[in-house]
């Protein structure tokens, strides 16, 4: 490299920083689009529109929700990937998108951390561990005892393979020392129907559809699966109360932006994000949809994706569960 090309480059870099500064102090002049890789109306879609809205009007610019549904998620995630890196792109993650569809799908578009830019966390969920109310059981260790009295007798639903009911089921069943049988529906309120009417025994179940047949009887909760209890249910432990340790599944949701987005808009955005999953009536929001706000820096991103990645390898290695590409 020659004197001059070597100044040109040293000048190149040094314009670039200021240039990088304006950009993000101007940011955002236009509408920002936010990519949900599911289909409207569902939870992902009804949790992105909350924040969308939140982030529109702390910064008076639109963000315009684009729903891009299909491949359990991937079709959405990598058009993400793929999009320009100027900060106008945004697209929400989850644990399946980025924790399990990498360590099932061997022919994902898209690596996880390598074609991202993490921006912020939004929330995780617990699911919530329910049986047949018919079923002479009271606790997880009733629940145990009985499928270890009568192995493969046991069956529970889930919204498909490679779900994470399905997964986190295989994990408990896998943790505790049991054999039971799975179930898998087109979607988990189908599952939930049967669990009432007795023909299946129990479900790793999300706890929205859940909420109203666990108040009524029709559905009994045995333990929830995060590390705390959910507020909406105080009575009811969570798994490693109720004896199976180091347990823990949530449905996370996260905000990521194409590689190479500058790091002061991702700053920015992630500043705003902080505010807003801090502010009590976020809290209030998200907690009547069964969510927990997690604010933090865009680490905790990479930080859940590698932490799920690792869980569910780990699974396959203790139990050689194999699922076929989706």
């Amino acid at each position: 490299m020659n004197r001059f090309t070597l100044a040109l480059l040293v000048l190149t870099i040094a314009g670039a920083a200021p240039a990088a500064a304006q950009s993000a102090n101007n940011y955002p002049d236009r509408p920002v689009r936010l990519v949900i890789p599911f289909p409207a109306g569902s939870s992902t879609d009804v949790m992105g529109r909350i924040v969308a809205q939140k982030l529109g009007a702390k910064f008076g610019q639109q963000v315009v929700v684009e729903n891009r549904p299909g491949a359990s998620g991937s079709i959405g995630a990598d058009l993400v990937a793929k999009a320009a890196p100027d900060g106008y792109t945004i697209g929400l993650i989850t644990a399946s998108t980025h924790g399990v569809s990498p360590v099932f799908n061997s022919k994902l578009p898209y690596d996880p951390i390598k074609d991202f830019k993490p921006l912020s966390m939004i929330g995780a969920a617990p699911y919530v561990l329910v049986i047949y109310a018919g079923l002479p059981v009271k606790s997880v260790k009733d629940l145990i005892d009985l499928a270890k009295a009568k192995p493969g007798t046991i069956n529970y639903g889930s919204a498909g393979l490679a779900s994470l009911a399905h997964l986190g089921t295989a994990q408990f069943a896998d943790r505790v020392g049991i054999q039971i049988m799975h179930v898998p529906y087109r979607a988990s309120s189908q599952s939930v129907i049967d669990i009432i009417s007795g023909r299946l025994e129990m479900q790793i179940a999300t706890l929205a559809p859940t909420m109203e047949n666990i108040r009524n009887g029709k559905l009994r909760a045995l333990a929830t699966t995060g590390r705390r209890r959910v507020a909406t249910l105080p009575d009811v432990p969570t798994m490693i109360e109720a004896g199976v340790p180091d347990y823990e599944l949530v449905l996370w949701m996260a905000f990521v932006m194409p590689p190479q987005t500058p790091d002061a808009i991702v700053g920015k955005l992630n500043a705003a994000m902080t505010d807003i999953l801090s502010a009590p009536d976020t809290k209030q929001t998200l907690a009547q949809q069964g969510f927990e706000p997690e604010p933090g820096p865009p680490a905790n991103v990479t930080q859940r994706i590698t932490d799920d990645i690792a869980k569910w390898k780990s699974l396959i290695a203790a139990t050689g569960l194999k699922i076929s590409d989706r």
